[in-house]
């Protein structure tokens, strides 16, 4: 019989009911904690015997307790969100958050790794402004490295995502729920991974996805393409927000009932609508949270490797609803 598994502090985190990020600054004497949190955390670690990690322990007192965060996500629509969240974490433990833009240029990242590398940062966070995969930022670092919306094509990496496809499926099953039985799906260029993640997760539907364009203009020449073809469809589950709204408004137009949802929730687009778009958020917010939660338990000394799905929400919105005639 093999020994039982040491604890870790993701264990004792899961104990006293608090986040890793919180047991590790009850553990170390950071932040600003309350006493009871405190107290708890370290009656968990009693109880279940915890030994923290020497080799991190030890580590401590060189820390410089700052970590990078590298995009590629230049206007800043999906890290601004993620760097929010991840900033509420390292924030309590007094950690600084460095941001450099790399612009999907090679040359600038492997600078910026280089700068942070050197100024002794104790994490990286790595993110761009769209899901998929890309190669490890590097191999052998002297820091631990978590990637954020994006993943690590080496399965050995810690890398955090949102679940595109469990979120699909909740604006599909959102429209059924509200007698919308026939649906299809819009949404952008097939060679694109959300584009074909999304698209794969609605099997079930009678009719094959619309690929076409991430754009407003794109889901209002589909909608005449479906009236124009005289389908029997009452919803469309749509890729984006964009496409969402150039298909509700094309609809209210032509005074069409149909049912329109959208994906990102992207305040901008799906408030302004007409009607407003019922939208999947990704809660990059929440996504930021986890990533640099996972990124100080390994610094910590308790890495977590390997692909971690965020789920998304649905927000309700009246585009989901019929349209008074």
């Amino acid at each position: 019989m093999s020994p039982p598994r040491p604890a870790t502090i993701r264990d004792v985190a899961a104990l006293a009911g608090v986040s890793v990020g919180t047991a590790s600054k009850a553990l170390n004497g950071r932040g600003s904690l309350r006493a009871e949190t405190v107290a708890r955390v370290r009656q968990a670690a009693e109880q279940l015997d915890f030994r923290p990690n020497q080799a991190a322990r030890s580590l401590h007192g060189d820390r410089t307790y700052t970590v990078g965060m590298i995009t590629t996500d230049t206007i800043g629509r999906f890290s601004i969100p993620l760097l929010i969240g991840a900033e509420d974490i390292l924030g309590a433990g007094q950690v600084s958050v460095l941001l450099c833009d790399a612009r999907d240029d090679p040359i600038r990242e492997r600078h910026h790794l280089r700068v942070l590398l050197s100024r002794r940062v104790d994490g990286i966070v790595v993110t761009g402004r769209r899901a998929g995969t890309r190669p490890p930022i590097g191999t052998d670092l002297p820091v631990p490295v978590v990637y954020a919306f994006i993943s690590s094509t080496d399965p050995a990496d810690c890398s955090v995502v949102p679940d595109e496809a469990a979120g699909i499926r909740l604006a599909a099953d959102h429209l059924r729920s509200a007698g919308r039985a026939r649906l299809v799906h819009v949404t952008g260029p097939e060679h694109h991974h959300s584009a074909r993640v999304r698209a794969a997760a609605l099997t079930d539907l009678a009719t094959a996805p619309l690929f076409g364009e991430w754009s407003e203009a794109w889901g209002r020449r589909a909608a005449g393409l479906l009236l124009a073809q005289s389908l029997d469809f009452d919803g469309v589950v749509g890729g984006n927000d964009q496409i969402a709204r150039g298909l509700a408004e094309a609809f209210r137009e032509a005074r069409r009932d149909i049912a329109v949802t959208g994906f990102d929730n992207w305040d901008v687009i799906a408030e302004a609508s007409r009607p407003p778009l019922t939208s999947v958020d990704m809660d990059l917010a929440g996504l930021g949270r986890t990533a640099a939660g996972l990124l100080l338990a390994a610094i910590d000394g308790d890495p977590a490797p390997g692909l971690h799905r965020h789920p998304p929400r649905l927000v309700i919105r009246d585009s989901s609803v019929a349209l008074e005639r």
